[in-house]
């Protein structure tokens, strides 16, 4: 999963400084095969290309109690930046960097700022609206899923952007879609997936982790392809994957790193990539897609780009009950 990460080039600034102490929380498993490994990958990345000493903590319960006291633990042993992967830290980690003025602290795919605090963001969103014209593009019986997890800002902005993709595509199109409260409970799912699939849902977009799982086995059970997201799935279960929205969240760890080690942390703002850098965000697309349709998702890419085509990031539909 660090192949686009590898090619990126080292910071500028030469470290013969005894080697930063980084110290990185996964609120997830790092061999889920999406976000939360995309983020470590990073890390290691990190570790092996800017001479940064890591440490890193994962498995932590995504509730704003367990992620304050899990980072406060972090901060007390004097690490000289913090990251907290993913947006559901925004809470915790503007309260314990407040407590840990000397120290900085980045939250990757988040939405919060101070003076000692960045958040480094790629824009998930803007691949999953080319996820969703694919989806509407493709799907013979006019009905789409989207399946995510836990209900953090960049996952709803996710889902937003791939309902809009759908309507803009086709507008006549179903979109059938869930949040189960986790991203990694495989068996959970797959029976979601098989409820959807039930309902005449013949592709599904999974903004999951190792949850993904389970939703891979349904469809090979059903003959229904998936959208994946993060990395490119298409390169990884290419008989069930059509297209995967690349998002890779390793990267904004990266930066992140690169920049803090450069001394130009991004305080106080968020810096965001989107698909202007084809490396961290695109629409991967298997290599099946009829030419017509690439070529319409290639153009709501320039588009986008462009700021000619605006990505919605509000979806107020109804959803899809996970069945008992």
């Amino acid at each position: 999963m660090m192949g686009a990460l590898a090619a990126i080039g080292l910071p500028s600034a030469l470290r013969a400084q005894a080697p930063k102490k980084v110290a990185a929380l996964f609120a997830g498993r790092i061999d889920d095969r999406g976000f939360m490994q995309a983020g470590h990958d990073g890390l290691k990345l990190a570790e092996a290309r800017l001479g940064v000493s890591v440490s890193f903590r994962q498995g932590v319960e995504p509730k704003p109690e367990a992620l304050t006291s899990a980072l406060r633990e972090m901060a007390s042993t004097g690490p000289d930046l913090v990251i907290a992967h993913g947006g559901q830290n925004d809470a915790a980690a503007k309260v314990v960097a407040a407590e840990f003025p000397a120290i900085r602290f980045v939250v990757t795919q988040g939405s919060v700022t101070g003076t000692n605090l960045a958040s480094y963001e790629v824009l998930q969103e803007q691949s999953a609206f080319l996820a969703g014209m694919l989806a509407a593009l493709t799907t013979r019986t006019g009905i789409v899923g989207h399946m995510s997890g836990i209900r953090v800002a960049p996952g709803l902005k996710g889902r937003a952007a791939f309902a809009g993709g759908v309507a803009h595509a086709d507008p006549k199109v179903i979109l059938l879609t869930n949040f189960s409260g986790n991203q990694d409970d495989k068996a959970l799912a797959g029976r979601i997936a098989r409820a959807m699939i039930a309902k005449d849902a013949q592709i599904i977009f999974t903004m999951l982790n190792a949850g993904r799982d389970g939703v891979i086995e349904a469809c090979r059970e059903r003959g229904v392809q998936q959208i994946g997201n993060v990395v490119d799935w298409t390169a990884i279960a290419s008989d069930v994957f059509v297209a995967s929205a690349v998002a890779d969240s390793g990267r904004a760890l990266f930066d992140a790193v690169s920049d803090f080690a450069d001394g130009r942390l991004a305080v106080g703002e968020v810096k965001r990539l989107g698909l202007e850098t084809p490396d961290a965000v695109r629409l991967a697309m298997a290599p099946s897609v009829p030419a017509e349709i690439r070529g319409q998702i290639e153009r709501a890419r320039d588009a986008i780009v462009a700021g000619r085509l605006e990505v919605p990031l509000e979806w107020n539909g109804s959803e899809f009950a996970a069945p008992v």
